[in-house]
């Protein structure tokens, strides 16, 4: 833990895309060297951006219940890490916010998983996480989450729990039918029952 915490507030200070953040740098990340799942997604919303606490919104909620842990569990870092591939809000576009900004992934990344060597079960959340850290061939967000049974042990690519997916999530009832479940029996195995059940 000592290696992580000067990491951690060279991260807490960083300001390498402060001219391109309309609200200014705060990155939120919440990790620990002892964390055993990681959950990497996109980038805060501009609740996240003003409460400082990752996934605090209707997106969090859906993805805890798919998870199957409570808020308490979710928002401990001592089991489970939370990395976006952004750390701050990166503005509004056409269509929803703007991409994570890159500098956060390339800069931050792999140092950061170097002080977390406890990971067993990684979280990839939305296109970002995933083209940044999958290389396969797989075309579109949904063709990949459909293959879910091809990637490597430990990881698990999952669309983006937002309301705006509802539609999505309509079209394709085999993901809360299939994939829901292997998730929580996955984090089980993980984290084991006795903080599931807790």
């Amino acid at each position: 833990m000592t290696k992580l915490i000067p990491l951690l507030q060279s991260v807490e200070a960083c300001t390498l895309c402060a001219e391109h953040l309309p609200l200014g740098p705060r990155p939120v990340v919440r990790i620990s060297s002892s964390a055993r799942i990681l959950v990497i997604g996109q980038a805060p919303g501009t609740k996240v951006h003003a409460s400082g606490i990752p996934w605090d919104d209707a997106s969090g909620r859906r993805l805890r219940q798919w998870m199957g842990v409570s808020d308490e569990l979710f928002y401990n870092r001592e089991h489970i890490a939370i990395m976006p591939m952004g750390f701050c809000y990166p503005g509004k576009g056409k269509s929803g916010d703007l991409p994570p900004r890159p500098e956060c992934a390339a800069t931050w990344h792999q140092p950061l998983r170097e002080r977390m060597p406890h990971i067993e079960l990684t979280l990839l959340i939305g296109q970002y996480a995933q083209n940044y850290y999958l290389q396969d061939h797989y075309r579109t967000l949904t063709e990949r989450v459909q293959h879910w049974r091809d990637f490597p042990a430990g990881v698990i690519a999952l669309p983006h729990p937002s309301p705006r997916n509802q539609l999505w999530l309509k079209k394709n009832p085999w993901f809360e039918q299939e994939v829901v479940p292997f998730l929580r029996a996955e984090i089980r195995s993980v984290l084991g029952s006795d903080l599931l059940d807790a």
